[in-house]
């Protein structure tokens, strides 16, 4: 019989929950560690939608990218997140595991994985965190930094992450004729990387959920800057998680099914 603590340990094997930040909360959010598994329905966001469709898949695990809390909650409503999902996840017996900035900074993780979709090249770990710093493997950390396979101009980077990643529109920052062969990435929020990617030797940044005065500082320093939204960098994740937890679901010769709950969206809309 297969329990969630098998499963957290699945999840260590291709992200190690060691790695994660120290402001993270990857890991077991809600549940219970001796309970069954036999479906596990994997998401990017623990939602009442998510929840719902995996009470009625008869779920027994739930398996996304963001956590369902990051900070403490001083009381638990079950009327409203993140109660009603725990609650559900209590009646229903669903666990809920997060694989949130460990997969983010893990070899062959959710960076590495966003670097090969847009077509980058020889890449390597792009910020060192205190946690980062203790990994033995020079490209575990935060983010990437890659080279294209030949130059091109700002503009023509930009159509090309537009197409691969599938997104209806991209926020750009610089000189559209600027010619960029090397670029670092930061899959969700990148802001707070800013100084780091001025200081990289890279052309163009590629990130999400970046502010104003971010952009002009870009701007200032006659680089490139591309904002892919922090959904369109990383709902990708629920095919990497489907598809390294199906590998070693298959190697431990488990009998375990897995689907995939595409119907999130990016809460944006430009109108």
């Amino acid at each position: 019989m297969v329990k969630t603590k098998d499963i957290l340990e699945l999840v260590n094997a291709i992200a190690s929950f060691d790695i994660a930040e120290d402001w993270d909360n990857s890991g077991l959010q809600a549940g219970n560690p001796d309970w069954e598994v036999k479906k596990i329905m994997i998401g990017l966001d623990v939602s009442m939608a998510l929840m719902t469709a995996a009470e009625e898949w008869n779920s027994d695990l739930v398996l996304t990218h963001h956590p369902l809390m990051i900070r403490p909650e001083n009381s638990m409503d079950f009327s409203k997140m993140p109660g009603s999902a725990i609650e559900t996840a209590a009646r229903q017996k669903i666990s809920i595991v997060s694989a949130h900035t460990n997969l983010d900074k893990a070899k062959d993780g959710l960076n590495d994985y966003f670097a090969a979709k847009i077509g980058l090249k020889k890449t390597k770990r792009f910020f060192c965190s205190t946690s980062s710093s203790l990994l033995p493997d020079e490209i575990t950390g935060i983010g990437r930094l890659g080279q294209l396979e030949s130059s091109m101009t700002l503009k023509q980077v930009a159509d090309k992450i537009k197409e691969r990643l599938k997104l209806p529109y991209l926020r750009v920052t610089g000189n559209m004729d600027l010619s960029v062969k090397s670029i670092a990435i930061c899959t969700g929020s990148g802001g707070s990387l800013i100084d780091e990617f001025l200081k990289s030797g890279a052309g163009v940044y590629v990130t999400g959920d970046i502010k104003y005065h971010e952009a002009r500082l870009v701007e200032e320093h006659s680089k490139g800057l591309i904002d892919v939204g922090h959904f369109g960098s990383e709902h990708m994740a629920v095919d990497l998680l489907s598809d390294k937890l199906g590998q070693v679901i298959k190697k431990a010769g488990l009998n375990i099914q897995i689907k995939k709950f595409k119907k999130e969206k990016d809460p944006f809309l430009i109108v």
